[in-house]
């Protein structure tokens, strides 16, 4: 699509080139590419709550992993014959990569601090033999490629006690235990950083409206489209019309998408899953664990569900979360509507939704299993990472919903893609977001393709400048290792990493 410039005269408060619906990680990061890119578009941003990041970007209702694949089983799952490819797990760490030029950018350019990410070891436990063998083939596969060199691998009882000390309080010393660790890993507050690109664009003339719910939006003549925007504390409602538009509000997207009419976003529904974490309130408890440890997923959980034992840093304040423990809710986002879920089937997506249903039941005994399980049995699965755990000292916190996406499949009817799915028009005129993790981490990748596949005129024009902010861009950092290197020593210094 290519975007023309307006006279002065035919800008108005009800009229901008891009318009974007939500105010989370992924329409701050579009915005914060397209002010550098293109300084002279207007920019709208519309949010339904009263400040920036609050729902999915929140740091409560997302694990803050700056997902690079690092720890994360379930990006390098073993093959039929017991051998891990690295191929995906490399593919989301140079996406991190990306993330990690862009964010240096704007740190050093002034425009956003870097106090919404820290240091932090990214490590891998498992125990029993079979896992165990897996997770030493693991490290075999990963630690060969250079994105990776860096990870530890250990089967040590003392060892792994040195990395994490709560895992191995208590423990029998008997029992089968295998670690992996890559201490250059980190955490993220994406609420944070959310907040600061929003309030970047705002320095920059975006206009931003918070406690603004987008309610539809169609065509219009003139090729772009006409937003139904309400104030939700007055009720009143207005048209703003935007050349172009991007959907990017979480689990509220898939509505806005389907009231759209967009052929490209036909056959697509969602399985919402909530969950929960337990939060220490034990500051020697907190303060003896330095690390965010991913586990192996229960059969038949999700992968958002991977079990894992957290260090994180909020508004600078060590915590250390474990779960998730998850749920079920017919909401697409924690303060949506319950009605969310049945409103979503259309005729176009009732096949692939049915299909899934079918397909999938293992997925709703484990959120059943879930859902009923005690709080002693939730105590229960946090001592299986940290034996001496008690159930007083920890508070039980509700997270972020995730809304998983159900596409059409030519074999099965339908089938639930754990990730994120990006959807454009044909012509360009707008984008969508659907889906979760690692989409916060690799924001920026994410959004470099959407303005490649939704401005062809403009992109070939922009890649210099794509390339300044990134300049790993284009190139695979796993098969340039000394380029790999200066990049990752230059964000390490720029984002106080190291």
């Amino acid at each position: 699509m290519k975007l023309s410039a307006e006279s002065p005269a035919e800008k108005s408060a009800n009229r901008t080139d891009v318009l974007l619906i939500g105010g989370g990680i992924m329409s701050a990061t579009l915005g914060a590419f397209l002010k550098q890119l293109a300084p002279d578009w207007d920019i709208s941003l519309y949010e339904r709550m009263d400040r920036a990041g609050t729902e999915s970007s929140d740091p409560w209702n997302n694990a803050g992993t700056g997902h690079a694949a690092l720890c994360e089983l379930n990006y390098s799952p073993a093959g039929p014959d017991g051998t891990v490819d690295p191929a995906k797990a490399i593919g989301i760490n140079e996406q991190f990569q990306v993330s990690r030029q862009f964010w240096s950018h704007l740190v050093e350019k002034g425009d956003i601090s870097g106090g919404f990410i820290n240091p932090l070891p990214h490590m891998s436990f498992v125990w029993g033999n079979a896992h165990a063998e897996y997770l030493r083939k693991r490290y075999e596969s990963l630690s060969a490629q250079p994105l990776f060199k860096t990870m530890e691998f250990s089967e040590d009882h003392s060892k792994i006690a040195e990395w994490a000390p709560l895992l191995m309080q208590g423990r029998d010393s008997g029992q089968r235990v295998a670690a992996s660790r890559v201490v250059g890993g980190t955490d993220v507050d994406f609420g944070a950083l959310t907040r600061e690109l929003v309030n970047f664009l705002g320095a920059n003339g975006a206009d931003l409206n918070f406690g603004h719910e987008v309610t539809n939006l169609t065509r219009n003549s003139g090729g772009g489209w006409d937003v139904t925007v309400r104030n939700r504390a007055t009720k009143a409602s207005k048209t703003v019309s935007a050349r172009f538009v991007f959907i990017g509000g979480g689990g509220g997207a898939l509505h806005l998408l389907q009231r759209s009419g967009i052929p490209e976003g036909k056959g697509f529904g969602g399985f919402p899953v909530s969950g929960q974490f337990l939060r220490s309130t034990d500051e020697s408890i907190i303060s003896a664990h330095n690390a965010k440890v991913y586990g192996q997923a229960s059969v038949g959980a999700p992968p958002m569900s991977v079990p894992h034992l957290d260090t994180r840093f909020v508004d600078g304040k060590k915590s250390l979360l474990f779960g998730p423990y998850g749920g079920f809710s017919p909401k697409f986002l924690k303060n949506g509507s319950l009605t969310d879920l049945p409103f979503s089937v259309r005729p176009h997506n009732l096949v692939p939704m049915l299909a899934v249903a079918k397909d999938n039941m293992s997925l709703v005994k484990y959120l059943v299993t879930e859902v009923l399980k005690s709080r002693e049995g939730k105590t229960k699965a946090l001592r299986e990472f940290y034996p001496e755990a008690v159930t007083e000292g920890w508070d039980l916190i509700t997270a972020g919903q995730r809304v998983q996406v159900i596409k059409k499949d030519p074999k099965s009817g339908g089938v639930l893609q754990f990730g994120t799915e990006l959807i454009t028009s044909a012509d360009g005129t707008v984008g969508a977001l659907l889906g979760a993790s690692p989409g916060a981490s690799t924001a920026p990748p994410i959004m470099i393709n959407l303005m490649k596949r939704c401005f062809p005129a403009e992109f070939p024009g922009w890649e210099a400048k794509i390339k300044e902010m990134i300049p790993g861009y284009g190139v695979k950092l796993n098969e340039n290792e000394s380029l790999a290197d200066e990049i990752i020593a230059e964000t390490n210094r720029v984002l106080k990493l190291a």
